[in-house]
């Protein structure tokens, strides 16, 4: 029975030897090495899908929570910004100083049968619209109202009351 020999077709001593032999075994050897890192890279890539999945539906489930959150705060974001709109009309017109002088100068010139509904005030000139029950006392508010601080008082409309049967609509203008 014949002894089994391992035979190897690159003869080892001339392949070591000769310079082509030299590149030819250190590019293979190069190329395993990249391949093996190849290798490693790609399985690194795919076992952090898993954790970047699960990264990404804990972000998606944080969102749908805060819009959530965001959505059910709506209103009242609609009722805040809305008072704070009414705060800065108010500061606005506090912060002039003849505006309580003239508040003040109007709400003692109302007689006791007469209802103010608006007052509105913008550039040098005052609207008051209101109801009373009788003319006379209409014409003493507009008298009431008559000298300083007002240069001008008129009364401009007089009308039946569309709400207030035997009630008086009246619209005074003033100028300041």
């Amino acid at each position: 029975m014949p002894k089994n020999k391992a035979i190897n077709l690159l003869p080892q001593e001339e392949f070591d030897a000769s310079s082509m032999g030299r590149v030819l075994k250190w590019t293979t050897g190069t190329f395993r090495m990249i391949v093996i890192a190849t290798e490693m890279v790609v399985m690194g890539a795919f076992l952090s899908r898993f954790w970047l999945d699960a990264q990404n539906s804990n972000l998606n489930n944080s969102i749908k929570v805060k819009s959530a959150q965001i959505s059910s705060q709506a209103d009242l974001e609609k009722q805040f910004r809305s008072i704070q709109s009414k705060l800065k009309i108010f500061d606005k017109i506090s912060q002039n100083q003849n505006t309580s002088t003239f508040v003040d100068k109007i709400a003692g010139a109302v007689p006791a049968n007469t209802t103010l509904s608006r007052i509105s005030m913008a550039d040098g000139k005052i609207e008051i619209r209101g109801t009373s029950i009788s003319d006379y006392d209409i014409l003493q508010f507009v008298g009431a109202l008559q000298g300083s601080p007002f240069k001008t008082v008129e009364l401009q409309q007089v009308g039946s009351s569309k709400n207030d049967s035997g009630g008086t609509d009246f619209v005074v203008n003033i100028t300041y």
